[in-house]
């Protein structure tokens, strides 16, 4: 049995710790239906210590289990997220249960939510609500070979802003929200731009301040930090993502990727891991 849960892209800009979209990028589980089977290749055994197996234990799961993914550690794509919510799917085959095991492990819920329930997800005051992520759409993802802190990036926001900083993040964050529900590609530049914590963060990575700028530059609709960084994420019309790919101009690994529908689920797969 294979889990699979996707990789996700949060804040969006100005949604600080609230907004976040699922991305085509599986983070995936395998647990063996009877003893002495073999996991599938490229599966790993996951250590006592990694997120998967930890809300694995969290949800009361029992015994071994192993992972693969290609959503990279460390980037801003909510490898941890997807794994904590496929390692407490596992034990408990709940969504709802899983999510919530990955929300208290986290310790905020803009990555769980959409890892757990797919689309594009508006969680906050302890609710999440799901809507359908733009049609037509493709995100170019871009990282640098460094890694960041979640922690250390955490720790370098400010403990307070300015009144006109966070009306402003209210705004934009509302207006996306409302851009997604009314199918308004047009609003989403507009509506990622942020005043809280996106600037503070690229200080930690500026040679992702200077991807997001070649991004808007090419023409993207929309470009963000992802998370924490340092991935930068573009959005774009379906087709057009060769000009936003050209012009990142730095090292790094460059994916171009789709909205995730669906969220955690179960697939029955032979030991090759095909459907």
């Amino acid at each position: 049995m294979i889990i699979s849960a996707p990789a996700s892209t949060a804040n969006l800009g100005a949604g600080f710790d609230v907004l976040g979209m699922a991305l085509d990028l599986p983070f995936e589980v395998w647990l063996a239906d009877d003893d002495g089977e073999v996991a599938p290749e490229g599966f790993l055994l996951a250590e006592p210590t990694h997120p998967v197996a930890l809300a694995y234990r969290d949800a009361g799961g029992v015994g071994d289990l192993w992972w693969r993914s290609p959503i990279p550690p460390g980037r801003g794509l909510g490898f941890s997220g997807a794994a904590t919510v496929a390692g407490a799917f596992a034990a408990c085959e709940d969504v709802d249960e899983a999510v919530a095991v990955a929300t208290l492990i986290e310790g905020h819920p803009d990555n769980a939510a959409p890892s757990g329930y797919g689309g594009f997800c508006v969680s906050a005051a302890g609710a999440t609500v799901r809507l359908d992520p733009p049609d037509g759409v493709e995100l170019v993802v871009w990282w640098p070979t460094s890694s960041t802190s979640t922690r250390k990036a955490r720790a370098a926001l400010p403990a307070t802003v300015p009144f006109g900083d966070a009306v402003e993040n209210v705004g934009r964050s509302s207006l996306l929200v409302a851009a997604v529900a009314a199918g308004r590609l047009d609003l989403w530049d507009e509506a990622t731009r942020d005043r809280l914590h996106q600037d503070v963060r690229l200080s930690l990575a500026p040679g992702s301040a200077a991807v997001i700028e070649r991004c808007r530059a090419a023409g993207s609709l929309a470009v963000w930090l992802s998370g924490s960084g340092p991935t930068v994420a573009a959005l774009c019309r379906r087709g057009t993502t060769d000009p936003v790919v050209a012009a990142i101009g730095a090292e790094g690994s460059c994916r171009v990727v789709t909205p995730a529908r669906r969220g955690v689920s179960i697939t029955k797969s032979d030991q090759s891991g095909q459907d």
